[in-house]
């Protein structure tokens, strides 16, 4: 059964009087802390963080502090307190919950900042199974949606790219955050959330060899918007996964017009066919995302009759890579067994 609404409207503008900065990320956090303590915002903050922001010359409040309880367990325990996630979640229009704040003694925090431990980089990195676990965030993912679920009062910042938007929105609403912007924050959010479980879950299932998981999730992180889609009144965007492969996906264009969605389709084609060979077979020739046949080395031949020969993309030869650039030879990463006809592709 669906849980029920007290149906408060949400108010339009919000006036942040206290703000909880943890982050891993500490891009930039020095100076947006300082721009929100400038604005009168109290800060408080955990563990690495506060250290930081101490050293910037800031005043900030110790999480344990609020909580009155210590960080415990190596951190692993350190916001996840009913002064915390009650001065979230509270809804400030609600009597019963300003009632439960006053009977506890807790404030109520109306701005986080927050990003999550580095899953994704450690993995990337070649973490162990033991240092992968240890990346996985809990307080973090936590507090970003009780913020993010709390929007109509609460703002949640997730990515040092926000900033200098809420700042904005600061200066331009007498130092409040409009409900359009805690929106927007909060579905962002809620998309980092989902994107960062769809990597541990996409990790333990590769670690298990589960080949077919019961749930299966999929996440990637915008690189570019597109002109259209497959047709022209259709829109497309370009999301990378962070795996670390090469591709036309995290190729360097050197030259020539914004590629489209047909482009890169094709050309990917075009890579991951020949990827299945050996370099000393004979390459085949794409069309349309669809292999046609064999053909020579010759660009003339491996064009469709009537085609044009495109600048878009040039591959020039030069050392392996771990990633794919428009200098890098279209070959499996280093590490990876050369295919050949009769063997799959390195990335299945």
């Amino acid at each position: 059964m669906a849980v029920s609404s007290k149906h408060f409207p949400a108010p339009d503008l919000r006036r942040p009087a206290r703000a909880l900065l943890s982050v891993s990320d500490k891009t930039g956090l020095a100076d947006f802390a300082t721009a929100l303590a400038d604005r009168g915002i109290e800060l408080i903050s955990t563990g690495g963080t506060a250290r930081t922001l101490a050293e910037a010359g800031l005043a900030v409040r110790d999480v344990t502090k609020l909580t009155g309880f210590p960080e415990i367990m190596d951190g692993r325990v350190k916001t996840l307190h009913p002064a915390v996630h009650g001065a979230l979640l509270a809804v400030r229009d609600d009597p019963d919950h300003q009632a439960a704040l006053a009977n506890h003694g807790l404030q109520p925090i109306d701005l986080i900042v927050v990003n999550l431990y580095p899953f994704e980089q450690a993995v990337a990195a070649g973490a162990s199974f033991a240092e992968a676990v240890e990346n996985i965030d809990i307080g973090g993912p936590a507090m970003i949606r009780a913020a993010a679920k709390n929007h109509a009062y609460v703002a949640v910042v997730t990515d040092p790219e926000d900033y200098a938007e809420v700042l904005a929105a600061l200066d331009a609403h007498a130092g409040a955050i409009p409900l359009d912007l805690r929106r927007r924050l909060a579905a962002r959010a809620f998309a980092r959330t989902a994107a960062y479980d769809a990597a541990i879950a996409a990790w333990f299932a590769g670690e298990l060899d589960i080949a077919a998981p019961r749930h299966f999730a999929l996440a990637g992180r915008l690189r570019s918007r597109l002109r259209y889609g497959e047709n022209p009144h259709q829109r497309a965007a370009l999301y990378l996964t962070g795996e670390r492969r090469p591709g036309v996906a995290t190729a360097r264009q050197l030259q020539g017009k914004e590629l489209s969605y047909n482009n890169l389709n094709d050309t990917d084609a075009a890579f991951e066919l020949v990827a299945e060979f050996d370099p000393k077979d004979t390459p085949p020739s794409p069309s349309s995302s669809t292999p046609i046949r064999a053909a020579s080395p010759s660009p003339a031949r491996s064009r469709r009759p009537g085609q044009a020969r495109s600048p878009a993309i040039r591959f020039r030869p030069s050392a392996a890579s771990s990633r794919s650039t428009a200098s890098s030879t279209p070959t499996p990463p280093r590490g990876s067994p050369r295919c050949s006809p009769r063997s799959s592709s390195p990335r299945r």
